[in-house]
Parts: structure tokens; sequence; C-alpha cells
């Protein structure tokens, strides 16, 4: 009964402290990457960081500035940051775990009117224009990539990079067979080759289709297959004219694997409840989704305290705190057997060192019948000696009754055989009374 109250106060004990951190100081202070300044990524985070500092009190958002979205992806692989923004096709962090999906960018192949081109290896022995801007050598390494899958050698394709007016210039003077651009559908890159493409050329572009999407992601986890639908970058005319599939990248706010799923689900709750708020803030906001539960991508996997609230919704703190309690009572359940098991075999130690101490003094006992005076000497030393470790072993509980009656015997014993040697007349020092008595 007395141990059953241990534990349940101990784990009240531990509740209390729990919800007092919980309510009465921030979960955690969080350090997420952003880009340079002035950049997409950089006006998102910084929203973000607003939003939480009033919905999550608890949860604090500390910016760190990062060069690249390479940089960002070290940064969560070193443990320089707890939250990042990714690309998927750009080094994703081995140890990286989807909080949100930011936006979804196409991979768009912008191409003149009526052009032959109609797979990607007929861009062998073309120009293609690739934005100009912070990206340009990540979207250049990205085409590469493309290439190789379809046999077409990289150094078989020219790339240049082109400011929108040069491109315009570009296109009309035919100098480039297709713009390359990766970007939403929407404001961004796509709708602006979009545009060049059609004032360089006059007529209505179109963007080459990727028949093989769905293999190509197999192939490489960070693409995925996406369906552009009809008039989606441009209404009048409509660009595409059709449906066309082709490849999409993921920018998304990644977490470490080891990040705790209570704070995980507080960031993802904070971005999914609060869009519209964000959006206010920022329109790049506006592309924010939640992933899939379900999804089995090896590439930025969901972390599971997003699953479980996606799964399960919004739950209490006790709620959310269920497993922790069960691993915390587990570990104070398996510590005290393991205390219990110390204990006994301390206690057993104790009992069978007492036992051999009690066989010491039965043996001074019968020596003591027949003992001259110099062996008497001896044991009456022996007899001190036993007396000061059964005191010192039984600390301020005193010996127990066995103990007593085996030092009382052995003591009477020492003391009647000195009393008859004495009385016989037996030669040598006389012994001292012994010194050590027991209450």
């Amino acid at each position: 009964m007395m141990r059953f109250a241990l534990w349940a106060g101990a784990l009240l004990v531990i509740g209390a402290v729990a919800a007092a951190i919980h309510y009465g100081a921030p979960h955690a202070t969080l350090r997420v990457t952003t880009g340079a300044f002035g950049t997409d990524a950089q006006r998102l985070i910084g929203a973000l960081i607003t939003e939480v500092a009033q919905d999550h009190p608890r949860v604090k958002l500390q910016p760190v500035q990062v060069d690249d979205l390479a940089a960002s992806s070290r940064a969560i692989e070193s443990g320089t940051a707890d939250l990042a923004i990714i690309r998927s096709d750009v080094s994703p962090p081995t140890n990286g775990q989807t909080i949100a999906i930011l936006r979804r960018d196409v991979v768009a192949f912008v191409l003149p009117p009526k052009s032959a081109i109609d797979s990607i290896g007929m861009l062998s022995g073309k120009t293609i224009a690739i934005p100009q801007g912070r990206l340009q050598d990540v979207n250049a390494a990205l085409l590469d990539l493309i290439l190789s899958y379809y046999d077409v050698a990289p150094r078989e394709v020219k790339r240049v990079f082109l400011s929108p007016d040069e491109m315009v210039a570009a296109v009309h003077q035919r100098h480039v067979a297709a713009i390359l651009a990766v970007g939403p559908v929407g404001p961004g890159e796509v709708v602006g080759a979009v545009a060049a493409m059609a004032k360089g050329t006059g007529g209505t572009p179109t963007i080459l289709a990727f028949s093989d999407a769905d293999a190509f992601n197999r192939r490489f986890p960070a693409f995925e297959s996406y369906d552009v639908p009809e008039g989606a970058v441009r209404s009048r005319p409509a660009t595409p004219d059709d449906t066309v599939t082709t490849l999409a990248v993921t920018y998304r706010l990644v977490a470490p694997d080891l990040m705790l799923d209570l704070v995980a689900g507080a960031i993802g709750r904070t971005l999914f409840t609060s869009k519209t708020k964000l959006v206010a803030l920022t329109p790049l906001a506006s592309q924010i989704e939640a992933p899939d539960p379900d999804a089995k991508n090896p590439i930025l996997p969901i972390h599971p305290g997003v699953a479980n609230y996606l799964s399960n919704g919004e739950q209490s703190f006790f709620d959310e705190l269920h497993s922790y309690f069960y691993l915390a009572a587990a570990a104070i359940s398996i510590l005290g057997s393991v205390a219990t098991i110390v204990l006994g075999r301390a206690k057993t130690g104790r009992m069978r060192q007492e036992q051999k101490r009690i066989g010491q003094l039965i043996q001074i006992a019968d020596q003591a019948q027949k003992a001259d005076t110099e062996m008497l000497e001896a044991l009456d030393r022996s007899l001190h000696q036993l007396v000061g470790d059964a005191l010192a072993s039984a600390g301020g509980s005193g010996a127990d009754s066995s103990m007593t009656l085996a030092i009382n015997h052995a003591r009477y014993s020492v003391t009647a055989r000195r009393a008859l040697l004495s009385s016989q007349g037996a030669q040598g020092t006389a012994l001292s009374p012994t010194s050590v008595a027991l209450k």
C-alpha cells in the first residue's frame, strides 16, 4: 500500500510539473532558417514568426539567416536549426521530416507557338533560356538531371541566364528554343516565362508535356507528377490550351526527426489553422497545405507529430502527453523493480555476514573452554573485533536478538575460562574484562 502511494504521488508530481511548464513557459525556442533579406522565404518566415508569437506563445521562433537552399538543408543535418525551408530537389536533409508543404512549383518547358519539340530528347543541340536570379544555378542542375534521365548529355544543351527583357529579345531573335521556368501556377517565373515567350513571338506559347512523369517520380522521389489545368498560366488566350502533365518540386517546412511530436504538432497546427491570417501578412502563404499523412515518400516524410495532429485533430494537453505519461510510468516501474532487487540483494548480503559473525562467536565460545592464557587473549581480541563490526553493520538499530545472544555466550565463555585459570594459578598476564557492553 505504501509503495502504491509513493508511485501515485510521483506520477502526480510529474504531471503537476509538466502542466506548470506547459502553461507557464514556452515549450521551446526553435531556430528557423530564412533566405537572404527580401526573398520570398524571408518574408514568409517573418509572417510565421509573427503569427506563432500571437497564436502559440509557448513556442518561440528565432530566425537564422542562411545563404541558399543547400545551406538550409545542412542546418537541419548539423543541428544548427530546428526548422528550415527546403526545396525537395535541392540536397534534402537525410534527417528531415515534413511539417507543411509551403508551395508546389511546376517545372515548365515553355515552347514557342507551333514548336516541333514534343519531347525532352529533341532539346539536344538546342539553347535553353533560364530566368536570371538566385535560383538560376539550382534550376540549371535540375535541367541537367532531367536531360540525363532522357539520355541527353547536358553538354549537348546550351543554357543562358537571361533577365525578362533579355528573354523577350532572345525569343524574338530565335536564339533560344525553349525557356525552362520553375515556379508556382500563379505569379512567378512560369507566368513570366510564358509572357516573355508570347511577347517575343506574338503568339500563344505551349508547355512541354511529360508523358512519363510518374515513372520519373518513382526514380526521383523529390519530384511529383503535376497536372497543369487549362488556362492556369494565362487565361486569354488560354495557356496551356489543355491540361498538361509535367513535373513539380515542393517547398517544405522541415524539422529534424528528433523533434518532439508535441512541438512539431504545435507548429503544424499554427500553419494550417492560421493560413488566412498568414495570407494577410504575405500572399506567399496562400499555397500552404498539409502533407498527406498516408503518403510513403522516402524524401522528407511527414513528421509523426504532424501526422498525429492531422489524423486525430487537436487534443488537450493531457491527451497529447498520454504516451509520455505511459513512458514515464514504465520508466518509474523499471527503476522501482531495479531498486527492489538491489535492496533485496543488499539485505541478503547483510544476513549472510551476520550469520558468519554468529558462527565465529560460537567458535570463540567453544575454543575458550580449553584455551590457555595466551590463546584467551587472542580470543578476547577477536571478540572485541566482532562486536565492533556487528554494531557498525547494524547502524543505529542495534544488533538483533540472535547476535546479542551469540555475543553474550562468547563473552561468558571467555570470562568463565579466565576465572578458572586465575583460580588455578595460571601464569601470564591477567586478562582485562571485556570492554564492550551490549544493551
